[in-house]
Protein backbone atom coordinates (compact mmCIF):
# COMPACT_ATOMS: atom_id res chain seq x y z
CA UNK A 1 0.00 0.00 0.00
CA UNK A 2 1.14 3.28 -0.54
CA UNK A 3 2.61 5.95 1.73
CA UNK A 4 0.78 8.59 0.27
CA UNK A 5 -2.65 7.57 -0.48
CA UNK A 6 -3.98 5.02 2.15
CA UNK A 7 -7.12 3.18 2.28
CA UNK A 8 -8.83 4.18 5.18
CA UNK A 9 -11.32 0.93 6.31
CA UNK A 10 -12.53 2.17 9.81
CA UNK A 11 -14.91 4.75 8.87
CA UNK A 12 -18.04 5.14 6.11
CA UNK A 13 -18.77 7.35 3.66
CA UNK A 14 -21.65 9.79 4.75
CA UNK A 15 -23.00 10.14 1.07
CA UNK A 16 -23.42 6.35 -0.09
CA UNK A 17 -21.92 4.27 2.90
CA UNK A 18 -19.08 2.65 1.04
CA UNK A 19 -16.02 2.08 3.51
CA UNK A 20 -13.54 2.42 0.68
CA UNK A 21 -12.02 5.70 2.12
CA UNK A 22 -8.54 7.21 1.00
CA UNK A 23 -6.59 9.24 2.87
CA UNK A 24 -4.38 11.64 0.45
CA UNK A 25 -1.41 13.28 1.99
CA UNK A 26 0.01 15.19 -0.79
CA UNK A 27 -3.47 16.84 -0.41
CA UNK A 28 -4.46 16.43 3.28
CA UNK A 29 -8.00 14.76 2.28
CA UNK A 30 -9.84 12.10 3.74
CA UNK A 31 -12.63 11.08 0.52
CA UNK A 32 -14.41 8.35 -0.93
CA UNK A 33 -12.67 6.11 -3.46
CA UNK A 34 -16.43 5.45 -4.95
CA UNK A 35 -18.19 8.49 -4.82
CA UNK A 36 -15.35 11.05 -4.41
CA UNK A 37 -16.90 12.84 -1.90
CA UNK A 38 -14.22 14.99 0.53
CA UNK A 39 -15.02 13.73 3.81
CA UNK A 40 -12.77 15.89 5.35
CA UNK A 41 -9.78 18.16 4.77
CA UNK A 42 -6.41 19.26 6.48
CA UNK A 43 -5.66 15.88 8.21
CA UNK A 44 -2.67 15.36 9.98
CA UNK A 45 -0.37 12.89 8.13
CA UNK A 46 0.69 10.16 10.30
CA UNK A 47 3.38 8.61 8.41
CA UNK A 48 4.21 5.13 8.38
CA UNK A 49 5.11 3.08 11.63
CA UNK A 50 9.01 2.92 11.75
CA UNK A 51 10.58 0.78 14.25
CA UNK A 52 14.18 2.33 15.19
CA UNK A 53 16.14 -0.19 17.55
CA UNK A 54 18.91 1.86 18.62
CA UNK A 55 19.62 5.48 18.52
CA UNK A 56 21.25 5.89 15.32
CA UNK A 57 18.14 4.03 13.25
CA UNK A 58 15.90 6.78 15.26
CA UNK A 59 18.21 9.79 14.43
CA UNK A 60 17.78 8.63 10.84
CA UNK A 61 14.58 7.80 10.50
CA UNK A 62 13.24 10.71 12.60
CA UNK A 63 11.09 13.49 9.90
CA UNK A 64 11.56 16.44 12.52
CA UNK A 65 14.10 19.31 13.16
CA UNK A 66 14.99 20.55 16.68
CA UNK A 67 13.07 22.50 18.53
CA UNK A 68 12.32 25.90 18.04
CA UNK A 69 14.94 28.40 20.34
CA UNK A 70 13.48 31.19 21.94
CA UNK A 71 17.45 32.52 22.74
CA UNK A 72 18.26 32.71 19.36
CA UNK A 73 17.07 35.68 16.76
CA UNK A 74 15.21 33.70 14.15
CA UNK A 75 14.31 31.02 16.67
CA UNK A 76 17.16 28.34 15.18
CA UNK A 77 15.33 27.75 11.83
CA UNK A 78 17.62 28.76 9.53
CA UNK A 79 20.75 27.03 8.33
CA UNK A 80 24.67 27.60 9.51
CA UNK A 81 27.92 26.57 7.44
CA UNK A 82 30.11 25.50 9.83
CA UNK A 83 34.10 27.27 9.71
CA UNK A 84 35.56 23.44 9.23
CA UNK A 85 36.78 22.64 5.43
CA UNK A 86 34.25 20.03 5.55
CA UNK A 87 31.29 18.33 3.59
CA UNK A 88 28.65 16.57 5.01
CA UNK A 89 30.45 13.40 4.27
CA UNK A 90 33.17 14.42 6.95
CA UNK A 91 35.47 14.65 3.83
CA UNK A 92 37.97 17.96 3.07
CA UNK A 93 36.82 20.69 0.50
CA UNK A 94 39.31 20.56 -2.09
CA UNK A 95 41.41 23.64 -2.21
CA UNK A 96 39.82 24.84 -5.53
CA UNK A 97 36.38 25.07 -3.57
CA UNK A 98 37.41 27.22 -0.92
CA UNK A 99 37.04 30.53 -1.75
CA UNK A 100 33.52 29.54 -2.75
CA UNK A 101 32.75 28.51 0.71
CA UNK A 102 34.07 31.20 2.49
CA UNK A 103 31.95 33.49 0.43
CA UNK A 104 28.91 30.93 0.72
CA UNK A 105 30.00 31.42 4.75
CA UNK A 106 29.90 35.40 4.34
CA UNK A 107 26.86 35.84 2.47
CA UNK A 108 25.17 33.68 5.19
CA UNK A 109 26.22 35.56 7.92
CA UNK A 110 24.91 38.58 6.08
CA UNK A 111 21.36 36.57 5.13
CA UNK A 112 20.63 35.58 8.93
CA UNK A 113 20.49 39.61 10.25
CA UNK A 114 18.55 41.34 7.12
CA UNK A 115 17.35 44.17 9.02
CA UNK A 116 17.43 46.31 11.88
CA UNK A 117 14.78 43.99 13.87
CA UNK A 118 16.71 41.21 13.78
CA UNK A 119 19.65 43.07 14.24
CA UNK A 120 18.58 44.26 17.53
CA UNK A 121 17.31 41.04 18.50
CA UNK A 122 20.92 39.48 17.77
CA UNK A 123 22.32 41.99 20.45
CA UNK A 124 19.96 42.02 22.82
CA UNK A 125 19.72 37.99 23.06
CA UNK A 126 23.28 37.08 23.10
CA UNK A 127 23.57 40.21 25.76
CA UNK A 128 20.51 38.34 27.55
CA UNK A 129 22.27 34.81 27.22
CA UNK A 130 25.28 36.59 28.96
CA UNK A 131 23.17 38.22 32.31
CA UNK A 132 21.61 35.17 32.63
CA UNK A 133 24.71 32.65 32.87
CA UNK A 134 26.50 35.11 35.09
CA UNK A 135 23.73 34.98 37.74
CA UNK A 136 22.83 31.29 36.74
CA UNK A 137 19.45 31.47 35.66
CA UNK A 138 17.72 27.85 33.95
CA UNK A 139 16.72 27.41 30.47
CA UNK A 140 12.97 28.30 31.10
CA UNK A 141 13.67 31.31 32.57
CA UNK A 142 16.06 32.64 29.70
CA UNK A 143 13.39 31.91 27.29
CA UNK A 144 10.22 33.09 29.44
CA UNK A 145 12.54 36.42 29.72
CA UNK A 146 13.46 35.96 25.68
CA UNK A 147 9.59 35.43 24.76
CA UNK A 148 9.06 39.21 27.08
CA UNK A 149 11.67 41.09 24.57
CA UNK A 150 10.32 39.76 21.97
CA UNK A 151 6.80 41.03 22.90
CA UNK A 152 8.35 44.30 24.00
CA UNK A 153 10.23 44.60 20.02
CA UNK A 154 6.94 43.91 18.67
CA UNK A 155 5.14 46.72 20.43
CA UNK A 156 7.94 49.08 19.71
CA UNK A 157 8.74 49.83 23.29
CA UNK A 158 12.92 49.67 22.42
CA UNK A 159 12.32 53.04 21.38
CA UNK A 160 13.82 55.69 23.49
CA UNK A 161 15.84 53.22 25.95
CA UNK A 162 19.18 51.30 26.34
CA UNK A 163 19.15 47.68 25.22
CA UNK A 164 21.09 46.51 27.64
CA UNK A 165 17.86 48.07 30.38
CA UNK A 166 15.28 46.18 28.36
CA UNK A 167 17.22 43.17 28.80
CA UNK A 168 17.83 43.84 32.13
CA UNK A 169 13.84 43.87 32.49
CA UNK A 170 12.94 41.23 30.61
CA UNK A 171 15.12 38.92 32.65
CA UNK A 172 13.65 40.46 36.17
CA UNK A 173 10.07 39.86 34.56
CA UNK A 174 10.88 36.57 33.22
CA UNK A 175 12.46 35.40 36.82
CA UNK A 176 9.10 36.50 38.49
CA UNK A 177 6.90 34.20 35.72
CA UNK A 178 8.78 31.24 36.81
CA UNK A 179 9.10 31.89 40.37
CA UNK A 180 12.81 31.85 40.29
CA UNK A 181 13.59 35.04 41.87
CA UNK A 182 16.35 37.32 41.58
CA UNK A 183 16.73 40.69 43.09
CA UNK A 184 17.36 44.29 41.14
CA UNK A 185 20.55 43.87 42.84
CA UNK A 186 22.02 40.95 41.71
CA UNK A 187 20.55 41.82 37.85
CA UNK A 188 22.00 45.55 38.34
CA UNK A 189 25.59 43.90 39.30
CA UNK A 190 25.21 40.97 35.99
CA UNK A 191 24.26 43.71 33.87
CA UNK A 192 25.87 46.64 34.32
CA UNK A 193 22.76 48.94 34.50
CA UNK A 194 21.53 50.80 36.92
CA UNK A 195 18.91 49.21 39.64
CA UNK A 196 16.80 52.51 39.16
CA UNK A 197 16.60 52.27 35.32
CA UNK A 198 15.61 48.27 35.40
CA UNK A 199 12.93 48.95 37.96
CA UNK A 200 11.52 51.86 35.83
CA UNK A 201 11.59 49.81 32.41
CA UNK A 202 10.53 46.63 33.87
CA UNK A 203 7.19 48.56 35.33
CA UNK A 204 6.56 50.36 31.92
CA UNK A 205 6.83 47.34 30.27
CA UNK A 206 4.67 45.25 32.70
CA UNK A 207 2.06 47.83 32.48
CA UNK A 208 1.94 47.62 28.56
CA UNK A 209 2.65 43.80 28.04
CA UNK A 210 -0.12 43.36 30.52
CA UNK A 211 2.19 41.00 32.96
CA UNK A 212 0.25 39.52 35.50
CA UNK A 213 3.04 39.20 37.84
CA UNK A 214 2.36 38.29 41.41
CA UNK A 215 4.89 40.25 44.19
CA UNK A 216 7.58 37.91 45.46
CA UNK A 217 6.85 36.32 49.27
CA UNK A 218 10.00 35.48 51.48
CA UNK A 219 9.31 31.68 50.82
CA UNK A 220 10.63 32.53 47.29
CA UNK A 221 13.68 33.25 48.23
CA UNK A 222 14.25 30.71 51.34
CA UNK A 223 16.02 27.25 49.73
CA UNK A 224 18.43 29.61 47.69
CA UNK A 225 19.63 31.66 50.58
CA UNK A 226 19.93 28.44 52.88
CA UNK A 227 22.23 26.80 50.05
CA UNK A 228 24.36 29.50 49.69
CA UNK A 229 24.92 29.55 53.60
CA UNK A 230 25.26 25.75 53.87
CA UNK A 231 22.34 25.26 56.03
CA UNK A 232 20.33 21.82 57.02
CA UNK A 233 17.24 20.76 56.06
CA UNK A 234 16.27 21.17 59.54
CA UNK A 235 16.98 25.23 59.38
CA UNK A 236 15.09 25.32 56.32
CA UNK A 237 11.77 23.90 58.01
CA UNK A 238 12.26 25.95 60.73
CA UNK A 239 12.41 28.83 58.95
CA UNK A 240 10.12 28.21 56.58
CA UNK A 241 7.42 27.03 60.20
CA UNK A 242 8.39 31.16 60.88
CA UNK A 243 7.56 32.50 58.25
CA UNK A 244 4.32 30.76 57.82
CA UNK A 245 3.17 31.92 61.07
CA UNK A 246 4.44 35.69 60.60
CA UNK A 247 2.47 35.55 57.57
CA UNK A 248 -0.70 33.95 59.12
CA UNK A 249 -0.05 37.14 61.43
CA UNK A 250 0.37 39.55 58.67
CA UNK A 251 3.77 40.02 59.63
CA UNK A 252 5.01 40.25 56.32
CA UNK A 253 3.22 42.62 54.47
CA UNK A 254 4.79 46.01 53.56
CA UNK A 255 8.09 44.90 54.37
CA UNK A 256 10.95 43.77 51.96
CA UNK A 257 10.35 40.10 51.13
CA UNK A 258 14.37 39.69 51.16
CA UNK A 259 14.50 41.56 54.90
CA UNK A 260 12.11 39.09 56.06
CA UNK A 261 13.71 36.11 54.77
CA UNK A 262 16.77 36.97 55.81
CA UNK A 263 16.03 37.63 59.52
CA UNK A 264 13.69 34.43 59.51
CA UNK A 265 16.60 32.62 58.10
CA UNK A 266 19.27 34.15 61.19
CA UNK A 267 16.25 33.08 64.02
CA UNK A 268 15.72 29.84 63.00
CA UNK A 269 19.92 29.19 62.71
CA UNK A 270 19.87 30.03 66.31
CA UNK A 271 17.33 28.20 67.11
CA UNK A 272 18.66 24.87 65.36
CA UNK A 273 22.14 25.37 66.54
CA UNK A 274 23.55 26.14 63.20
CA UNK A 275 24.49 30.34 64.31
CA UNK A 276 25.30 32.45 61.26
CA UNK A 277 25.98 35.99 61.62
CA UNK A 278 23.96 38.94 60.78
CA UNK A 279 26.99 39.96 58.66
CA UNK A 280 26.95 36.56 56.46
CA UNK A 281 23.09 36.31 56.07
CA UNK A 282 23.07 39.81 54.91
CA UNK A 283 25.80 39.51 52.29
CA UNK A 284 23.96 36.12 50.96
CA UNK A 285 20.72 38.08 51.09
CA UNK A 286 21.52 41.51 49.60
CA UNK A 287 20.20 43.90 52.68
CA UNK A 288 21.96 45.24 55.26
CA UNK A 289 22.72 43.92 59.18
CA UNK A 290 20.45 46.74 60.78
CA UNK A 291 17.90 45.63 58.52
CA UNK A 292 18.10 42.24 59.86
CA UNK A 293 17.99 43.22 63.25
CA UNK A 294 14.86 45.49 63.13
CA UNK A 295 12.81 42.58 61.07
CA UNK A 296 14.52 39.42 63.81
CA UNK A 297 13.42 41.44 66.96
CA UNK A 298 10.35 42.49 65.70
CA UNK A 299 9.59 38.66 64.45
CA UNK A 300 10.62 37.75 67.62
CA UNK A 301 8.73 39.91 69.80
CA UNK A 302 5.17 39.24 68.01
CA UNK A 303 5.73 35.99 67.39
CA UNK A 304 6.74 34.81 71.23
CA UNK A 305 10.02 33.43 70.25
CA UNK A 306 12.82 33.82 72.78
CA UNK A 307 16.24 34.18 70.66
CA UNK A 308 19.79 33.82 72.61
CA UNK A 309 22.20 36.19 71.10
Amino acid sequence: MSYKVQIEETRKCSECGSEHLIRDYERGELGCGDCGVVISEQIIDQGPEWRAFDSAQNEQRARTGAPMNMMIHDKGLSTEIGWKNKDSYGKSIPTRNRAQMYRLRKWQRRIRISNATERNLAFALSEMERVSSGIGLPRNVRESAAVVYRGAVNKNLIRGRSIEGVVAASIYAGCRQCNVPRTLDEISAASRVNRKEIGRTYRFMARELQLKLMPTSPQDYLSRFCSELKLSGDTQSATLKILKEADERELISGRGPTGVAAAAIYIASILTGERRTQREVADVAGVTEVTIRNRYKELSAKLGIDVEI
